[in-house]
């Protein structure tokens, strides 16, 4: 079974072949446009992605070695992300899947994100607790089986991938904020600025970062490089008050459910600083991580969770669907 996986959510334009669970091909092209205005325009994103889906998806197919005619199906990212960008996916999608009389499987991004970690470990088993971190989502999930997910916390206001994002641009550090701060924190002291960790009272699963983020403005009105503290040492100390959370509320999440195994899945799981925190204060059990080329949104999760699905539903002639950009993870 060969299956075309295509991932359009966002900024990102991608395309990947997978078959029968190995991935031939990963191509994904970044919307660098964005860059200049501090953050994803939607309707710039939409253009580009019009501009570049064809050219990816060749690319795609020419880097698996197959033809477009050894395709069995295509899947495509359904929801959540951007309405405009979605469409966009979804609409190359339908027209090839009906140019080739195809299956085309409609794909929830979020279950893909948490499908990337089988990438990494096929031998991943059931059940295990997931934190989904990205830029829209920061969610805690005990997954039972594939189709049976029980949420057991998420953030309030805004994800740990916008924390970092806006933080980046308080700071003046560029879009995306993630793999910059994520940078300058090396050269910083995280234990210089003692910013606030929210929602933190007893056997909360929940998250908040608007605090945090506001706190950071409030600092830098004020700030002004000594000896005392650095630049760097703010940045430093952000991206830990960040951490910190998100792995107290892992913590307090494997102690509810006895689980003894955690993946970590979406963009902010590329933050190595978070992986080696992990580790160092939860030994106990056995984390997985996605390689970090399925951290950001690509289609291999894409044409992989495809895969999964169409072997077990097989029923996916219907074009109808259309893109939900609120989706959720049921």
């Amino acid at each position: 079974m060969i299956i075309l996986g295509i991932e359009t959510s966002c900024d990102e334009t991608a395309a990947s072949v997978c078959e029968n669970g190995i991935i031939l091909s990963n191509k994904v092209s970044r919307q660098v446009v964005h860059e200049k205005f501090g953050g994803v325009v939607p309707e710039i994103a939409s253009r580009e992605h019009e501009l570049l889906l064809n050219y990816i998806v060749n690319e795609a197919i020419i880097e698996s070695k197959i033809t477009i005619k050894d395709l069995d199906a295509i899947s495509v990212t359904q929801g959540p992300g951007l309405s405009g960008t979605l469409l966009t996916g979804i609409s190359f999608a339908k027209g090839l899947a009906s140019g080739l009389q195809l299956p085309l499987i409609p794909v929830n991004h979020l279950e893909g994100h948490i499908f990337a970690n089988f990438l990494a470990k096929p031998s991943l088993s059931y059940p295990f607790i997931c934190l989904l971190v990205s830029g829209g989502h920061t969610q805690l999930w005990n997954i039972q089986n594939i189709g049976n997910y029980i949420l057991l916390g998420e953030t309030r206001d805004d994800a740990a991938g916008e924390a970092f994002d806006k933080g980046a641009r308080i700071l003046g550090l560029g879009y995306p904020g993630g793999p910059i701060i994520e940078e300058k924190a090396k050269a910083g002291n995280p234990d210089k600025v003692k910013f606030p960790r929210s929602l933190m009272g007893k056997n909360n699963l929940e998250f908040s970062f608007s605090g945090l983020k506001t706190s950071l403005l409030y600092y830098m009105d004020n700030f002004k490089e000594s000896s005392e503290v650095r630049f760097l040492d703010v940045v430093a100390s952000y991206q830990m008050a960040i951490i910190d959370t998100l792995v107290e509320k892992v913590r307090r999440a494997i102690i509810k459910t006895k689980a003894n195994r955690c993946v970590i899945a979406g963009g902010v799981a590329a933050n190595l600083k978070l992986r080696k925190i992990l580790k160092e204060k939860i030994p106990e059990i056995e984390f997985v991580f996605p390689d970090l080329s399925f951290c950001t949104d690509n289609a291999a999760m894409i044409s992989y969770l495809g895969n999964i699905k169409i072997k077990s539903e097989n029923s996916y002639d219907d074009l109808s669907f259309s893109a939900l950009p609120n989706l959720k993870l049921k």
